[in-house]
């Protein structure tokens, strides 16, 4: 029996209904989806033979801020998320959290669990989130028969723990400014990689929870944002960043000093200007 998590979400809503598949998915009030379709939000090959509509998922539903599972809760199921945004945390003896992931569409949540059998984090949503629930003893059943989607699910949890070891990794070598510039590059990559545009996009986590995944003060993301702003890297407007300089961003490894930044923007602002001065004489 599929254990209910912590703060109890909400069904999935129901659809409109455009098809017999459509409607074959629809049981008790909750959307489903087969292994195919899975595998597809997965990013990995489902084989032929394990595509069956009889082999169903169940989607559920979690609204801003609600727990989706709780550090040393006990581990039975691995969540992918469909739609949404996510964070993970570890929490210590006082409280403070640090920030391990920012989850969305076509991640795996839950891994830490399968070791001890206790999840060692804490999963929140950032914004209202659909996720499909992949319980552990349906998965380890399937790969004893299937022995490729096993090598594949493995892959999928490997990839997760790459993008972690990349994340240590950057956090001992580069400043903070390369940390942030960083962190945009690959938050584009992956609204891309999803089909949203890579040159606009919200930022569902805030300048706090940025902080603490990097490593760094909730000041200095605030500081280094405004800063890519001022030298035309990017441009801010509260949580909705736009990319203007992708490849400064991926090569930066520091910020020049202040006093440099601003006769820049000055000579920018001048340039523009005279621009748009040429263009009126150009037409008069």
């Amino acid at each position: 029996m599929q254990s209910q998590p912590p703060s109890e979400p909400r069904n999935a809503n129901q659809p409109t209904l455009h098809s017999p598949m459509e409607a074959g998915r629809q049981r008790q009030g909750r959307l489903w989806s087969n292994l195919k379709e899975v595998c597809d939000l997965l990013r990995i090959q489902a084989s032929v033979s394990v595509s069956s509509e009889e082999l169903l998922f169940q989607h559920v539903q979690f609204k801003t801020g609600q727990r989706v599972h709780t550090i040393g809760q006990a581990f039975d199921t691995l969540y992918i998320v469909n739609s949404g945004f996510l964070k993970t945390v570890l929490i210590d003896e006082f409280g403070n959290e640090q920030v391990l992931s920012f989850p969305m569409k076509g991640d795996m949540l839950g891994v830490d669990g399968i070791h001890t059998r206790h999840y060692a984090s804490e999963a929140v949503a950032l914004s209202d989130c659909d996720l499909i629930l992949l319980p552990f003893k349906k998965l380890t059943a399937l790969g004893r028969v299937h022995n490729e989607l096993e090598n594949m699910m493995y892959g999928v949890m490997s990839r997760e723990l790459v993008r972690e070891q990349t994340m240590i990794g950057m956090l001992g070598a580069l400043s903070a400014e390369a940390r942030v510039a960083r962190f945009l590059v690959s938050l584009a990559d992956r609204f891309a990689a999803m089909g949203y545009s890579s040159k606009l996009f919200n930022l569902r986590m805030t300048r706090h929870e940025i902080g603490s995944y990097l490593g760094l003060t909730l000041e200095t993301v605030s500081r280094t944002l405004s800063a890519f702003n001022e030298i035309g890297m990017i441009t801010v407007d509260q949580r909705t960043i736009g990319i203007k300089d992708a490849e400064s961003l991926k090569t930066l490894r520091r910020l020049p000093p202040s006093r440099s930044r601003t006769k820049a923007s000055a000579k920018q602002k001048a340039e523009l200007d005279q621009s748009g001065d040429d263009q009126v004489l150009a037409t008069a």
